[in-house]
């Protein structure tokens, strides 16, 4: 079985090395994007099986990515996971409604990430990731 590629769309490159290190110890292939600009065209590119996107971006919002993503056909059926530490009450309810799949707050438990993530990618419970 081919490994299952994730985007990660996300502005801070802290974040971004975290998420590298916790899906690539979970046999992932990561593709990231640092604005909303490149998030499209990187999702183009590499046409992800998941994409994870923060909300506070430079250059738009990711409100606008879920826009566009939604819009495009070959990449509308991308499952998306909106991470965000912001405004949670509102911004989960009209990241639902823009058609993200799963709404988590930052900062994420890696454990319960990971579960959303095999049950976006139709994929049995994986084990917990390495310590």
């Amino acid at each position: 079985m081919s490994k299952k590629t994730i985007l990660v769309v996300e502005d801070d490159a802290d974040v971004r090395l975290g998420y590298g290190v916790l899906l690539k110890a979970n046999n992932y292939e990561t593709v990231f994007a640092a604005d909303s600009s490149s998030a499209v065209s990187e999702a183009r590119r590499h046409h992800p099986d998941l994409i994870i996107l923060d909300l506070g971006l430079p250059a738009g919002d990711g409100f606008i990515v879920l826009d566009r993503l939604r819009s495009l056909m070959p990449l509308s059926g991308i499952p998306v996971i909106v991470v965000s530490g912001r405004d949670l009450p509102a911004n989960k309810r009209r990241s639902l409604e823009a058609g993200a799949k799963a709404f988590v707050q930052k900062p994420w438990d890696d454990d319960d990430l990971l579960a959303i993530i095999s049950e976006q990618l139709g994929q049995p419970e994986v084990p917990a990731h390495p310590r």
